[in-house]
């Protein structure tokens, strides 16, 4: 029976916890991200993928692991950087790992962010990312109880919205919890050996 991420996260917050009280400096070696214990609860409530087809971060995130991003394809900054470490961590990958992973953008504009705008964003990055629109109102919602926050602001001239959003990644694993996150500052030498890691566990 395949371990889940949960049990994993359990074994690994002493691990996380040592290490953010150590003077080291060994960077990539070190797990990343912040374990959660409790998990997140993930939200069922369907959105919309770039097909028109529904998609729950509960019901459809049948891989071993899927990695969750919640921003916009008019992001200036925080959004591509944290596209473009992730992306480069999964392409370090061997075959067999990178299949068990997949990944996730949620638009929080989804005024501006149509389907065919998150698919040719998300094009840029790999291929077979998920993107994923809706109601604003059911995207904040569904954010919030993975801890982020998805607030509109000021109405922009093009009509859509300025966009305040967290930057975490969320991993989700094949039971529909989410035991762990990654800052936006995570490298993808980091993503890279952290997958690795809960990858081997699971």
């Amino acid at each position: 029976m395949r371990r889940t991420l949960v049990a994993l996260a359990a074994a690994l917050l002493p691990v996380v916890l040592l290490a953010g009280c150590s003077s080291s400096s060994g960077g990539d070696a070190e797990f990343a991200g912040t374990v959660l214990d409790p998990p997140f609860e993930v939200d069922g409530q369907p959105l919309t993928d770039t097909d028109g087809a529904s998609y729950s971060l509960a019901d459809d995130t049948d891989k071993p692991l899927t990695l969750v991003f919640f921003g916009y394809t008019h992001c200036p900054d925080i959004c591509g950087l944290v596209m473009s470490n992730l992306t480069t961590g999964l392409t370090q990958l061997d075959a067999e790992d990178r299949d068990r992973v997949d990944v996730v953008f949620v638009t929080t504009d989804p005024t501006r962010d149509d389907p065919d705008v998150l698919r040719d964003y998300l094009a840029q990055y790999a291929d077979g990312y998920v993107g994923l629109t809706g109601p604003l109102d059911t995207i904040s919602a569904v954010a919030e109880p993975l801890g982020i926050a998805v607030e509109k602001g000021d109405k922009l001239p093009s009509g859509g919205y300025d966009v305040t959003h967290g930057t975490q990644v969320i991993g989700i694993d094949g039971d529909d919890q989410a035991p762990v996150f990654w800052g936006h500052e995570t490298s993808a030498a980091q993503f890279r050996s952290d997958i690795e890691t809960l990858l081997s566990e699971s």
